[in-house]
């Protein structure tokens, strides 16, 4: 039976309720609705709206229905069309005209303004820890590879040598910075709409500051239209989960292309891999390139809400019930994905010798030659004009530049001397870096312990 059916004189039809109808997918917020419906109930015996008996016996018979919900024993109905309606008719089922007053002061649309920000401060609760997991392991991995020496690209062409902890610990700040909106985004979650009514506020003499402090809210929003309307939060934390899946999806192509053949710079353990239907040589590595197809799912989700939004005039309207699908989507796929990267990388073979071996070639040294250049006292333009010419030398006669002659050296610039050999080492190239944040092996090492230090406070 509908709650609101008084107004109405013909019932709706069977597809106008299953269209309506959004407990397919709301119902997993049946334990913050309960516990939205709990505080409420205690404020209204507290502020005398109900008596203290009428109170009790709602949230007696409501944690009765949250057992017997995540026992299995509830059966939600289209024709109650939503889980806040679904819950009160199971109420009223069992208790009656007490049942029946749970509702006072309150509206359904503060009600899922209120569902939705629980769901979310226990959902970035879930991620804030997974990206923990995430940034524990990249600072183990770098730990463990300080010495593993590599190409960094640019335009995905071999440009400088560096480190692999040098590289991961870019990602490192990449995911740190992740955690740092999502605890930002939490800020502007936990205020409290509940007590705003439809969109007006109510006649009853509510007590709002007791519900903040019952929900453990950290205020309460100060005009109920905006209370009702505002999806600005649940924007923000898809924003949040579209630059945390963006970052996962650089980091998943990467290691897509290092497990190639053409890199063999990784391996990733098998039971992170798939195979091929027809070819059975092959080795694929599904779980990055699904965590990179999953990165638009999530855009989309972002998308979705920002289009649902743009037109709304205010305060609630129906095209809001729409915003929940979004949500529970990129929650999910963003959870899923970082606990299935976090274990990829915790189990992938790195081959350190072939990261090492690809270092020595593409003339990765040019910028230290350069720089050498500008030590004996050349401007840098005219340093970089010089080892250019040198490096098109060297192409055109396969060779690397540590390959040439004293002799060729001189033919660029009278200012090589023998110690040129030292500074255009791979090795030297790496550890001569000296500003702060660099790939060199003290730098790095600072780095780690930086974060090291972070993580005791």
């Amino acid at each position: 039976m509908k709650l609101w059916k008084g107004r109405f004189a013909k019932a709706s039809t069977t597809s106008a309720d299953e269209f309506n109808a959004s407990i397919g997918y709301d119902q997993r917020l049946y334990k913050e609705d309960i516990t939205g419906s709990i505080a409420h109930a205690k404020m209204l015996g507290r502020q005398g709206i109900i008596t203290r008996d009428e109170a009790d016996l709602i949230i007696r018979t409501l944690q009765e229905i949250l057992a017997d919900i995540e026992a299995g024993k509830v059966e939600f109905t289209v024709e109650s069309e939503d889980i806040h309606m679904n819950i009160e008719s199971i109420l009223t089922e069992r208790i009656g005209q007490a049942g029946k007053k749970l509702h006072t002061a309150r509206s359904r649309n503060d009600q899922i303004a209120l569902d939705i920000r629980l769901y979310l401060r226990k959902e970035i609760g879930s991620i804030d820890g997974k990206l923990q997991a995430l940034l524990n392991t990249l600072v183990n991995l770098a730990e463990e590879n300080q010495e593993t020496i590599m190409p960094g690209y640019t335009h995905l062409q071999r440009a400088q040598p560096v480190t692999l902890a040098y590289h991961l610990l870019a990602y490192y700040q990449m995911f740190a910075r992740d955690r740092e909106r999502f605890a930002d985004c939490l800020v502007r979650i936990n205020r409290l709409p509940l007590g705003s009514g439809a969109l007006a506020g109510t006649t009853y003499n509510t007590d709002r500051e007791f519900l903040a402090e019952e929900l453990e809210f950290d205020s309460v929003l100060p005009n109920g239209m905006d209370a009702v309307a505002d999806r600005d939060f649940a924007l923000e934390f898809l924003s949040c989960c579209s630059v945390t899946m963006m970052h996962l999806s650089r980091f998943c192509e990467e290691l897509i292309l290092w497990s190639s053949v053409e890199f063999s710079f990784i391996e990733i353990d098998d039971a992170y891999s798939t195979g091929s239907s027809i070819m059975p040589q092959k080795k694929n590595p599904d779980m990055a390139e699904l965590i990179r197809g999953k990165s638009g799912r999530v855009y989309g989700d972002l998308m979705a809400l920002l289009t649902i939004c743009k037109g709304l005039p205010l305060a609630y309207n129906k095209d809001l019930q729409e915003d929940k699908e979004p949500v529970f989507d990129a929650a999910d796929t963003l959870n899923a994905s970082l606990g299935i990267f976090t274990e990829m990388i915790q189990t992938m073979k790195i081959k350190d010798e072939n990261m090492a071996e690809a270092a020595k070639y593409g003339y990765m040294n040019a910028t230290d030659a350069a720089d050498y250049l500008v030590s004996k006292g050349i401007p840098f333009r005219d340093c970089h004009e010089i080892i250019g010419r040198m490096v098109l030398y060297a192409i055109t006669n396969g060779k690397a530049l540590d390959e040439l002659s004293m002799e060729e050296f001189r033919e660029f610039s009278p200012a090589f001397e023998d110690d040129i050999y030292d500074h255009i080492n791979v090795r030297s190239c790496i550890e001569a870096k000296k500003s702060e944040g660099s790939t060199s092996f003290s730098s790095v090492a600072r780095q780690i312990a930086d974060i090291r230090g972070k993580d005791r406070k």
